[in-house]
């Protein structure tokens, strides 16, 4: 299948939450690479909603913040019912360039098996904060192993799947442990995960994860899955 071929049958997926400040741009610069863009606002009051639809955007609104994990389901569940065959999933704040959307389906092209991308960032490090190097290397450690495949970027939200795994990401969990749910879910249903080099970038953005709940909500996972291995 060529690029173009997967270009044409991919849609993307921006969960965003108070970014009225990125969301327009990120839209835009989305659109430029896909026909199909929608955005799940996670309950803001800002004017992230509006941002995004000036942006060309398609918007689905919750009407209180339920979670990262939840935007994307929305986002998943919506595009389920249409006629596209992937699914791209970025972040809303600038740290993925959608330029680099490329990257991703030439991968998916290239693919000869049931295939869930992902970036890494691992490649270049020079942009990534020292602590956040070290727990994103402790936790893709781990998931790693859960999973049975090596995964050099586990955390990061720059993602490629395959429509036909959807029914089995709509469960779960439905905040930032989602996403590590999600890659383990992908792994069991047989998938291989290949990494995707992208471009480290920390834009002026203050992070929404909050360091002790989902530190709980990553080992009570690990330890959940560990259980039903054994």
């Amino acid at each position: 299948m060529t690029e173009m071929d997967v270009r044409s049958q991919t849609a993307a997926v921006i969960p965003a939450y108070q970014d009225e400040k990125h969301i327009g741009d990120i839209v835009r610069r989305t659109r430029a690479q896909l026909d199909h863009v929608l955005v799940i606002d996670d309950g803001s009051t800002d004017q992230t909603s509006q941002r995004a639809r000036e942006g060309g955007a398609v918007v689905i609104v919750h009407s209180e913040n339920r979670g990262k994990g939840e935007a994307i389901k929305t986002g998943l569940g919506h595009w389920f019912d249409r006629e596209v065959r992937w699914v791209i999933v970025l972040d809303s704040d600038g740290q993925h360039l959608p330029e680099e959307i490329d990257r991703f389906l030439s991968a998916a092209g290239a693919a000869t098996r049931p295939t869930f991308f992902i970036g890494n960032r691992m490649n270049d490090l020079v942009g990534m904060p020292f602590i956040r190097r070290l727990v994103n290397h402790y936790m893709s450690r781990r998931i790693s192993r859960v999973c049975g495949q090596e995964i050099p970027d586990t955390q990061c939200g720059f993602r490629m799947l395959d429509r036909q795994l959807i029914p089995e990401l709509l469960g779960g969990g439905h905040r930032f442990d989602y996403e590590t749910e999600v890659l383990i879910i992908a792994s069991r249903k047989g998938y291989r995960v290949e990494s995707v080099p992208i471009t480290t970038v920390y834009s002026d953005q203050v992070s929404k994860i909050h360091p002790m709940r989902d530190a709980i909500r990553f080992f009570k996972l690990m330890w959940r899955y560990k259980i039903m291995r054994s």
